[in-house]
Parts: C-alpha cells; sequence; structure tokens
C-alpha cells in the first residue's frame, strides 16, 4: 500500500536548484517589468499634461463636455478599478450595453476619432500604471459589467486576470478591436498565450506592435 510520501514523484538531481532558478527568474522579470512601466509612466507624464491641456482648449469646439472619462473595468484577480481615458463620445449619461452590443460609433466625436485612432485616449492611464492597477504591457481590461458575463460565458476568462492589465497588449495588436463572446474567446486565447509565454523579448515585441499601430494610426 502506498504512502503519500512514497506516491510523490522523485526528485530529479538537481530539481531544488532548478526550481530556485525558476522563480528567481520570474521575480527578476517582474521587477524588471514593474520598474520600466514606472520610469516610461513618469517620462510620459509632461505629454499627458501637454496633451490635456490642448484638448482643453479644442474641446469645446470638437468634442463638447469633459476632459476625462472614467470607468469601471476588471483588473487583477477579477478586482475592480476605474480606468481612466481620454473622453473620445458624447458627454451623455452612459447607457449600459450587454457584452454582445455593437460600440456606440454615432456617438464618437470628431476630435474623438482621432483620439481613439492615434490610441491618445489610452494615454492617461499611465496614471493607473503608476497606482498599480495596470501595466504597459498585459491582456487589456474590460468593463467590468461585460467582464462578469464573460467569466460565466468564455473559458479561460478568469485565467487573463492572472497579472495586471496593459494599456497595449497581443490581442490588441494582432486582432485589433474586439467586441462579443466569440471575438472575446479569440482574445482570451492571445491573452493565455501571452501569459505562459512572457519574457523580456516578447515585452519588446508588444511595445514594438503597439508601436506600429500607433505610427500607422490602426485600430479603432
Amino acid at each position: 500500500m502506498l504512502t503519500r510520501s512514497s506516491a510523490r514523484a522523485p526528485e530529479f538531481p538537481g530539481q531544488r536548484a532548478f526550481l530556485s532558478v525558476s522563480r528567481l527568474r520570474k521575480f527578476g522579470f517582474a521587477v524588471t517589468k514593474r520598474s520600466f512601466d514606472i520610469i516610461m509612466s513618469l517620462a510620459l507624464l509632461p505629454f499627458l499634461a501637454i496633451l490635456a491641456v490642448a484638448l482643453l482648449i479644442l474641446n469645446p469646439f470638437y468634442n463638447k463636455g469633459s476632459l476625462f472619462f472614467v470607468q469601471r473595468r476588471m483588473g487583477r484577480n477579477c478586482e475592480p478599478f476605474q480606468a481612466i481615458k481620454f473622453r473620445s463620445m458624447t458627454d451623455v449619461p452612459q447607457v449600459s450595453r450587454s457584452a454582445d452590443c455593437p460600440l456606440e460609433v454615432d456617438r464618437i466625436t470628431p476630435l474623438g476619432g482621432f483620439l481613439r485612432k492615434s490610441r491618445i485616449d489610452e494615454l492617461p492611464q499611465i496614471l493607473n500604471v503608476l497606482r498599480g492597477d495596470m501595466s504597459l504591457i498585459g491582456p487589456r481590461p474590460d468593463y467590468y459589467d461585460h467582464a462578469v458575463h464573460y467569466l460565466e460565458q468564455v473559458r479561460g476568462y478568469r485565467q487573463r486576470h492572472a497579472v495586471r492589465p496593459g494599456i497595449s497588449g497581443l490581442a490588441q495588436t494582432e486582432l485589433g478591436y474586439i467586441e462579443g463572446v466569440e471575438a472575446t474567446k479569440r482574445k482570451v486565447s492571445a491573452d493565455l498565450y501571452y501569459i505562459t509565454h512572457t519574457d523580456l523579448l516578447m515585452e519588446a515585441w508588444i511595445v514594438w506592435r503597439t508601436i506600429s499601430v500607433v505610427v500607422k494610426r490602426g485600430g479603432a
């Protein structure tokens, strides 16, 4: 009769040392990634301030309403947080949409269209990065009410929240704008691949792809 100790898988030579090195590498990557997030976000703060002043001047003519748009989104460990963006839609009371409803393109303002295409509307989220709610690179956070729905409908959706959400991510650069349950399943596959295989090389690749998309004014 097997005891609990005898049923354990045998250790191979150097297994403990290998696990220690593996944990050390993960810790080193986490520290490097967070340090990069903080340094880059601090470096971008002056640009955020300049853009905020410019939009305060332009908004009354091309984007009437408040400067920022704050939305409750699902973050790490499925916890809610308040994501901040430059507002790109008409400043009217938000109407709750189901997870499968299309984007309300008729509400996008002339200036807001440019902000979305250039991804400038996402820049205020560096404040979320500094607060620790987000990372520069990671799975994009969804509107909280929709995310709760996806938790029940999409396999692996909960697991994509094992890391901080990002301003940009693999799914965003490779798949573009995602809406609805079926498209979210593809996004989750990309997010889980990122979480499983992420390293400094992949982070650099996503940064490069993000810059390419912004320069080409791709996406929605």
